[in-house]
């Protein structure tokens, strides 16, 4: 699904060095945390995955495809089977719900009768289905993010990239964004997700590949934010899977 081997990236602007020989595999249907400090490596780890950066050395495959070798043209039809999360929700101001959604399915050319299903599921799948004449302006910040996953998923991709998804979110609302997450990937979708949020990595014990100084120094199959154990308590996530 993913595969990195020897992977080094060094911005040609300052010389520095973001990745160094970084591998790794990530299989179908897993959930991976990326973690790490601000400039550990980790945002152009997620950026080489959607092509918005290229690797100096190495290779990067993603489903099946060199990301290293596409040629300018060949991006698009990569990103389509991509589903992409920003913290920043990057959504169309002055587009409706239903039509910032509906973009994603336009760029490929959907025949309408489709887009209109596939919108309307994937608004039920967010919560999202009484709000499709909303304006973004009009949504608080958890709602905008429900939108951008919506997106990110009507056009059914193999693997979500989610870059800090809730970076702007209180923590309740995190929750429920990782609620739908959580039931995207026991779908079938693969989730690679990088954050800062201890709490929440903590909590779900999934894969956690922690990178610092451009190398991946830990790769663990339930792990926690950091090498510590990680506190017993009950959180919000609890009402949704330990009931």
């Amino acid at each position: 699904m993913i595969h990195l081997k020897d992977v080094t990236k060094i911005y040609k602007t300052n010389g520095v060095i973001a990745l160094d020989k970084v591998s790794l595999d990530i299989k179908r249907g897993e959930f991976v945390f990326i973690v790490g400090t601000s400039g550990s490596g980790k945002s152009t780890l997620m950026k080489l995955l959607m092509h918005e950066e290229v690797a100096t050395s190495g290779s990067v495959i993603v489903n099946g495809k060199d990301v290293t070798k596409l040629k300018a043209k060949e991006v698009p039809y990569l990103r389509r089977k991509l589903g992409v999360i920003f913290q920043d929700y990057r959504l169309l101001e002055d587009k409706t719900v239903y039509e910032n959604v509906a973009f994603a399915m336009q760029v490929i050319e959907a025949p309408r009768r489709i887009m209109q299903r596939s919108v309307n599921t994937v608004l039920d799948i967010v919560g999202l289905r009484d709000k499709f004449k909303s304006f973004p302006a009009q949504l608080s910040g958890g709602e905008q993010q429900r939108v951008a996953i919506a997106r990110a998923i009507v056009n059914d991709p193999r693997i979500v990239i989610a870059d800090e998804p809730t970076g702007n979110l209180d923590p309740e609302t995190s929750w429920d964004i990782m609620d739908i997450f959580q039931r995207i990937n026991a779908a079938g979708t693969t989730i690679v997700m990088a954050t800062h949020d201890k709490t929440i990595v903590d909590q779900m014990q999934r894969r956690v590949i922690e990178i610092a100084g451009g190398k991946i120094i830990r790769d663990e199959a339930r792990g926690a934010y950091s090498e510590e154990e990680p506190q017993e308590e009950t959180s919000p996530f609890d009402r949704f899977f330990f009931r």
